[in-house]
């Protein structure tokens, strides 16, 4: 019974975001000459699986520490190259003919958000995006994220009398605020009372707290029931007919329910892959806002010179107001730093050559997985960040109060400091709306609210380990904090 029990706990097992159990397609019998470093673990087959699945920063660190900046693992039959030399990520994932994407794509589709998209297709889909979050179309997508918020902050909408004091979670005040700011700018749903708001939050959140079990089917039975209940329903207010589009030409979402259209996809499936785009444009906005105050929050002197910059600009017109704010950016950075945790997974079609930034090469295996962690290079990398664990609002910061932009490992340059957007030809479109809104959150926040910890000696909770892969880290608890709106 007890070996039944085990067998049983490690077939429920996961490791990484869209990793399917199966035998590889050959079985490293002999290593092949410029290989990189392989480590199969102690247990046949099942190798690393477990040790990955518990704790991929922690596992990746120590394989890191015993190999170096590429290695290969076997978990779960399964040969995973990971590849942690920040300075040759852009010659390596800029090759969509021997590196593919789409595949797993099309699994986490089918296993989180129960939609299939045959035709999709990433990079078309960046393009379009990139029409509608840049430029002129940015300018106005920001003017109504800040009107937006500024409605949603109002005393009639919180609930609060002007000078009345509030407990509430840090992460759920920032995540709720901004979610719904999204939803409102990006969506443009008609009915925007505050319960349908919060009711729409709400189901987001029980479903977005399962993802990384949907993404890696350990969901049991009742996970299963709720994730699918909170899909049904915010699938039933994403009906596009539901959604108050503006001219297709005019809005991303119009244009994306035209190209949906024009593909010949039915109206349920659309319903569906408007949840898909809820989550990827509102997943993260939320948790970094709750860890860019949280680290303010714990670390007065961050909070003091991010206060004082503020202070300094409020003669600036509102649209100029987030231009010139160094020390801000440099705690928005330091924060990505240290929560951005994107797992980039790509499937090796064919035989590859690698070429690393110290000269050496090494032959990728067509059939294996190559996954490219920036979180731990170059983010978490000692030799790049001195003691990386550490917040440090002034580390993206020069002795003159300019950017700084210079890193170096051992005399060498360092292209990506940090890589919380993606690298060169896979850089996140919708990045400069992320950032506007987390700017107008936290100032709007510091400006127009007494914000406190109930405990003025809390700590930030620690990171949820089962979110690594998935964007930013979300928290393993909440910082308990208490607000009033000022007179």
């Amino acid at each position: 019974e007890t070996m039944v029990l085990y067998l049983v706990f490690i077939l429920s097992l996961y490791f990484i975001p869209s990793m399917s159990f199966h035998i590889s397609n050959h079985q490293y019998i002999k290593k092949k000459k410029n290989e990189p470093p392989l480590d199969k673990g102690m247990i046949p087959w099942l190798g690393h699986a477990l040790e990955f699945g518990k704790d991929a920063a922690k596992f990746l660190t120590r394989m890191k520490q015993k190999h170096g900046d590429i290695f290969t693992v076997r978990a779960a039959g399964q040969y995973i190259t990971v590849l942690l030399d920040s300075n040759c990520y852009d010659a390596v994932l800029s090759d969509v003919v021997s590196l593919d994407q789409t595949g797993y794509a099309q699994v986490l589709m089918k296993r989180i958000f129960s939609l299939n998209l045959p035709n999709h297709n990433p990079e078309s889909e960046k393009k379009r995006a990139e029409m509608h979050f840049q430029g002129s179309a940015l300018t106005q997508l920001c003017s109504s994220m800040q009107n937006n918020l500024q409605h949603l902050v109002t005393p009639s909408e919180m609930g609060l009398k002007v000078s009345e004091w509030k407990k509430d979670g840090l992460f759920h005040f920032c995540y709720s605020l901004l979610f719904k700011t999204g939803y409102l700018t990006v969506f443009g749903a008609e009915k925007n009372n505050s319960a349908a708001l919060a009711e729409i939050y709400e189901e987001f959140r029980r479903f977005d707290k399962l993802l990384p079990k949907l993404a890696r089917t350990t969901e049991n039975k009742e996970e299963k029931q709720i994730a699918s209940s909170a899909r049904e329903k915010l699938w039933k207010w994403l009906t596009p007919s539901r959604l108050d589009r503006k001219p297709e030409c005019q809005s991303w979402l119009g244009n994306y329910v035209q190209h949906l259209q024009n593909e010949g996809i039915d109206a349920e499936t659309q319903r569906r892959a408007m949840l898909l785009q809820l989550w990827v444009t509102q997943g993260n906005a939320g948790p970094t806002a709750f860890w860019v105050l949280g680290y303010l929050l714990t670390h007065p002197e961050a909070l003091r010179a991010v206060t004082e910059e503020i202070q300094g600009g409020k003669h600036l017109r509102p649209e100029e107001k987030q231009k010139n704010t160094p020390v801000f950016d440099s705690v928005l950075s330091e924060t990505l730093r240290l929560t951005a945790a994107a797992l980039i997974t790509r499937e090796v079609k064919q035989d590859k050559k690698i070429c690393l930034s110290n000269g050496q090469e090494y032959q990728l295996r067509r059939g294996d997985r190559l996954c490219v962690f920036p979180f731990i290079s170059p983010q978490m990398d000692p030799q790049i960040h001195q003691q990386p664990e550490m917040f440090q609002f002034d580390r993206f910061l020069n002795a003159d109060g300019t950017e700084k932009k210079d890193f170096f490992k051992e005399g060498l340059r360092v292209k990506y400091p940090s890589v919380p957007w993606g690298t060169k030809d896979n850089l996140c479109p919708g990045r400069q709306f992320a950032v506007s809104a987390i700017k107008e959150l936290v100032f709007t926040i510091l400006t127009r609210f007494d914000l406190e910890l109930c405990d003025k000696n809390a700590k930030l909770p620690l990171v949820d380990p089962t979110r690594y892969g998935f964007g930013i880290l979300q928290p393993a608890g909440d910082l308990e904090i208490r607000y009033r709106i000022r007179s």
